[in-house]
């Protein structure tokens, strides 16, 4: 396992010495490319930890990148893989991942197959998320996209159907229909979570299957999208007794999902230098936990409203809205059941493969660390394991990230959702 201080310089040799280089390259007469980026965070925050970091104190445990690799094997089939490396805190902890690995065959503009761990193409920035330079902001909002629960929506082990369909006047709509296996990583946030309180898991996941459709608007940079996923979920491991002041020794452990599925609505209007984006998603989740001996149910509501402007060549300002509800179902103004955050952000440019981002978070609640006297519901940052003096109602945080990337899509521009629907080793 690689020392922070090992891993800062692998990313550093990685990127900075080969960000002038594209290095693609002929096997048989076929184009290779290949491509890496990373990045390097640091976060300070007023007084809760924040991501499972000592951000009261300040932390540059925010660490991870990651290389692919395409061939072109004709005009319709492409082949690739990227591997993925993070460490932040207490999740992901360098061990590396399978990000996606892919055969892609494009049959038709309205009929593509593609198979193997696929990319979950669902909202707007699902499957883009993991490359920090392709957003603006140095996290992406919170309330969809939670760096600490990256597993739980990114890939799938299946395939996908996927195409793009004139309508004429009436723009043109993108459709992907997926079907798979979802498994976590045991370094994420739930399985964090979930350690806090006696239960170890040893394998998370199961069948998940859904579709997006975005529509391709007759207004010029209006894109207005929907998805839909069900999932059939199981968790396996085990259960330390002395958690609830028994003895010694523990017992297997399983929960298990009865209903479990998210819809969610977007929309993105880019005019000129500006862009305006907006999510908003309803996750609910009907499961027996326990060994069967409790059933709940969470009733997850959350949603975004971004903007952000190329101030210039090199420079982009942005700000965002997030709003997260643990449990529709509980009271709302319990900082144990919501997290409000206003956010606003600065990136810089410096390069076109180096870019700096400085961000300030004000953040209302600490997720969904749970009510008064109550369980835990879903983590969303914040974790009382990494606050044992107990979480404060309010968080200020500060991130500065920057990040290197070599990829034949090197600019000083940023890309939209719809110019990154494909893969990055597309």
């Amino acid at each position: 396992m690689f020392s922070k201080t090992k891993a800062l310089l692998l990313a550093a040799a990685i990127s900075a010495p080969l960000a002038h280089a594209q290095f693609n390259f002929d096997v048989d007469g076929k184009p290779v490319q290949i491509h890496s980026f990373a990045s390097q965070g640091f976060l300070a925050s007023d007084q809760n930890n924040y991501l499972t970091t000592n951000t009261s104190q300040g932390s540059f445990s925010f660490t991870d990148f990651g290389a692919n690799a395409s061939l072109r094997l004709g005009d319709n089939l492409r082949i690739g893989a990227q591997l993925y490396d993070r460490d932040i805190g207490d999740l992901g902890k360098w061990h590396l991942q399978l990000d996606w690995a892919i055969g892609d065959y494009k049959i038709k503009d309205w009929l593509g197959l593609r198979g193997g761990v696929v990319k979950t193409t669902f909202g707007l920035h699902n499957d883009t998320q993991d490359v920090d330079f392709l957003s603006p902001f140095a996290l992406l909002p919170q309330s969809i996209y939670p760096t600490d629960l990256r597993d739980a929506l990114i890939r799938h082990r299946g395939g996908d159907v996927y195409g793009t369909v004139s309508l004429g006047r009436l723009g043109s709509l993108a459709y992907t229909g997926f079907a798979g296996l979802r498994s976590d990583s045991l370094y994420g946030g739930y399985i964090y979570l979930l350690h806090g309180v006696g239960i170890d898991m040893t394998t998370y996941g199961g069948l998940q299957y859904g579709g997006d459709l975005k529509w391709n608007t007759p207004l010029k940079g209006l894109l207005l999208g929907a998805s839909r996923m069900n999932e059939d979920i199981t968790g396996r491991g085990s259960f330390n007794l002395a958690a609830l002041g028994g003895p010694p020794g523990s017992i297997p452990y399983e929960e298990h999902s009865l209903s479990d599925w998210a819809n969610q609505l977007y929309g993105q209007y880019n005019v000129g230098e500006l862009t305006m984006e907006a999510e908003y998603r309803r996750w609910f989740r009907y499961q027996d936990i326990f060994n069967n001996a409790f059933t709940v149910t969470t009733d997850t509501r959350t949603w975004y409203a971004a903007t952000y402007y190329h101030i210039s060549k090199r420079f982009t300002f942005g700000g965002y809205y997030s709003h997260f509800v643990a449990d529709s179902g509980l009271p709302q103004h319990f900082p144990g059941n919501h997290l409000y955050d206003k956010v606003l952000s600065l990136r810089a440019d410096l390069k076109s493969y180096w870019d700096v981002k400085v961000e300030g978070h004000f953040m209302d609640g600490n997720g969904g660390t749970g009510l008064p006297g109550g369980g835990l519901l879903y983590p969303d940052g914040f974790y009382p394991g990494n606050n044992p003096q107990g979480l404060k109602p309010t968080t200020t945080l500060l991130v500065v990230r920057t990040g290197f990337n070599l990829s034949d899509q090197q600019t000083s521009t940023l890309r939209t959702s719809r110019e990154a629907e494909e893969p990055l080793a597309s």
